[in-house]
């Protein structure tokens, strides 16, 4: 399977830190920006470089044909950091950066050093609020639904730690911590062999984390009332599929990117958390590693492909639409809201590739270059 990621562009696959650090507003102002009118909340794609010498948000107006302009950059007081093997996708993960519509703010992990950062979202303005330990080592993904936050840990056998946001800032719960207790994996094996996403259910009483090659497996935690997670998952074992991200389409189906195999697959959620495999659909591209949807329009990164395969969720397997050439090593992708546009990041040279959505129809807009920005992930199209 490693040779999957080596071929040119490659890709797919401590107790908490308490403390946490206040930043003032003056300290998250732009280092470029737009003194003129803002655009609303809707009409901005945010973007993190994940640079290892200084992790980045970047925010880029988006005009009413979908074309990006840079607005602003903003430090998030932490590093970016790269797993051993990572070529075009140095945390080989998806969720690295997550809207928080509810508290109206951004979640940024710095995979480096170790915390996670949090943002208030000003129409194309970030004010950083809060930089906090993320309970584990090396911070890969976050997830939320309404005032809960977990965040995933991929290395010493991974963990997700869950936190309360309380008016804005996060407050570590330590009865939300779960190890995952994965086999650690080191040399180039560690890229593959680390947990991919963490991710509440749409109703929210589940917590659901892909294991990639640690375990080919799809761990999902029932959530109680008061947001804790169970103290053991449901295990569904997924032999040699490399399950890597995850998506829900508009039936709260679990649409999983299968990197191993090339595919996606189509699970129904048990009260019990419980996965019934309800079909799977190859993408015929490599390296099937990022998965977004809106509604029941599937769009999936190939970052050894360099495109973007489309396909429509259905009661069963999913439907193939086609693919869409993009920049080299396709990583994180977005919709925008309302479906009208997609986003997607080129790993290779650090690109952001822009599309009108038309039906199943992608419609290549144009790109602009993220500074420093080659291999890293997480974009959001708030």
């Amino acid at each position: 399977m490693r040779s999957m990621y080596r071929a040119g562009v490659t890709a797919a696959v401590a107790v908490a830190i308490t403390a946490t650090i206040g930043v003032g507003a003056a300290a998250a102002s732009p280092s470029s920006g737009n003194d003129g009118d803002r655009n609303n909340d809707s009409n901005v794609v945010f973007v993190q470089n994940q640079a290892t010498d200084g992790n980045t948000v970047f925010a880029y107006d988006r005009a009413g044909n979908g074309a990006l302009t840079l607005a602003g950059s903003y430090a998030t007081g932490g590093l970016g950091g790269a797993l051993t093997g990572a070529v075009v996708d140095r945390s080989a993960s998806q969720g690295s950066l997550v809207a928080d519509h509810a508290n109206n703010e951004l979640y940024a992990v710095n995979a480096r050093t170790n915390p996670v950062s949090v943002f208030g979202v000003d129409g194309d303005r970030l004010h950083l609020r809060q930089v906090i330990g993320s309970g584990g080592n090396f911070p890969v993904s976050v997830t939320t639904r309404g005032d809960a936050v977990y965040v995933l840990n991929a290395r010493d056998g991974g963990a997700i730690q869950g936190y309360r946001n309380n008016d804005g800032r996060l407050v570590r719960i330590p009865a939300w911590h779960r190890d995952l207790g994965l086999t650690t994996f080191t040399g180039s094996a560690e890229f593959t062999h680390t947990p991919g996403q963490v991710a509440f259910t749409p109703d929210g009483k589940h917590l659901v984390v892909t294991t990639k090659a640690a375990s080919n497996s799809i761990l999902v935690y029932g959530v109680g009332t008061a947001g804790q997670p169970s103290a053991t998952p449901t295990v569904r074992a997924e032999t040699g599929t490399v399950p890597f991200a995850v998506a829900f389409d508009s039936r709260n189906n679990l649409e999983v990117s299968d990197a191993g195999t090339n595919a996606v697959s189509n699970y129904s959620v048990a009260a019990d958390g419980a996965l019934t495999l309800l079909g799977t659909t190859a993408t015929g591209q490599a390296a099937t590693c990022w998965i977004a949807a809106s509604g029941d329009l599937l769009a999936v990164s190939n970052a050894g492909s360099a495109s973007v395969s489309a396909l429509t969720a259905t009661a069963g397997a999913p439907t193939f639409v086609g693919n869409t050439t993009t920049g080299g090593g396709t990583v994180d992708a977005s919709f925008t809201p309302d479906g009208s546009f997609l986003y997607v990041q080129a790993g290779k040279n650090g690109d952001v590739d822009a599309f009108s959505v038309n039906g199943t129809t992608l419609t290549a807009i144009g790109n602009v270059t993220v500074p420093n920005a080659a291999g890293g992930e997480g974009i959001v199209a708030w």
